[in-house]
């Protein structure tokens, strides 16, 4: 225990060795919000890669998974925040490719938790985890194709709302919905039915910004920012608060007596 553990302040004191070598002394300005977003978010997200990571030695075996895939997921977008966060301070511009770089690992991964959650209590079909990372994909994809220019922004909004409603049918009426309604105990009922609300509500910031950013016009430099403190404060929501919840059904149900 003592090594894991061990090895767990290991990995933050080289996330945050990382963080501060990006650095390259740029000063961060008082009245740079966005900066400052940056900044926060990825010192948030190093700090619950670590708890994740600590926690996974406190839960049953088959809980395991789904807190470590939480860990993956900021950990990785800690990491891509550190050049994000660089890019911006250095350049003043959104970094559209580390950002979808970033979602194109972490998102698919968030999906699979649904997956994973719905498995550690009873058998699940891999169709599932297939239907979801492909509508995943389709969002992501048309996401991209429309901020970085490919094509114009309205073909790619219509693209990436399309694969966003698909993952919405699948964990709400789909066959993900209907497994955790007939099979699930009720903390589990409880946990699924927050992250299906993460992923409607929280996700509903990243079509939000895009309509600002790019669809009604708005000044380019104002929409800018307020597209980059939008994706940061939902990431904190979709991402973090993401992986809490799957850690508290995981402890939960860990400290019952197994039954199934």
């Amino acid at each position: 225990m003592i090594r894991k553990i061990s090895s767990m302040s290991t990995l933050a004191i080289g996330l945050f060795a990382a963080s501060t070598a990006m650095a390259h002394g740029e000063n961060l300005k008082p009245d740079d919000f966005v900066g400052i977003s940056f900044w926060l978010i990825s010192m948030a997200l190093v700090a619950a890669t670590v708890f994740f990571f600590i926690e996974t030695q406190r839960v049953a075996g088959k809980w395991k998974t789904s807190l470590l895939v939480s860990g993956l997921v900021t950990l990785v977008a800690a990491v891509h925040y550190f050049y994000m966060r660089e890019v911006w301070v250095s350049t003043g511009d959104t970094p559209i490719v580390f950002r979808y770089i970033d979602w194109l690992i972490t998102v698919p991964l968030l999906m699979i938790e649904f997956y994973l959650i719905l498995s550690a209590i009873t058998e699940v079909r891999a169709g599932i985890f297939w239907r979801l990372t492909l509508g995943t994909l389709v969002m992501l994809v048309g996401g991209f194709l429309g901020e970085a220019g490919y094509i114009a922004v309205w073909p790619a909004f219509i693209i990436g709302m399309a694969g966003w409603i698909y993952i919405l049918y699948e964990i709400f009426a789909g066959e993900a919905g209907q497994v955790n309604a007939t099979q699930s105990p009720e903390s589990v009922k409880s946990a699924f039915s927050l992250m299906r609300w993460i992923v409607t509500f929280g996700w509903a910031i990243y079509p939000v910004g895009y309509v600002i950013g790019y669809l009604v016009g708005i000044d380019a430099k104002e929409s800018m920012a307020g597209l980059n403190i939008a994706y940061n404060l939902a990431d904190v929501l979709n991402k973090i608060a993401f992986g809490v919840i799957i850690w508290n059904v995981a402890s939960r149900e860990s400290a019952k007596p197994q039954l199934y």
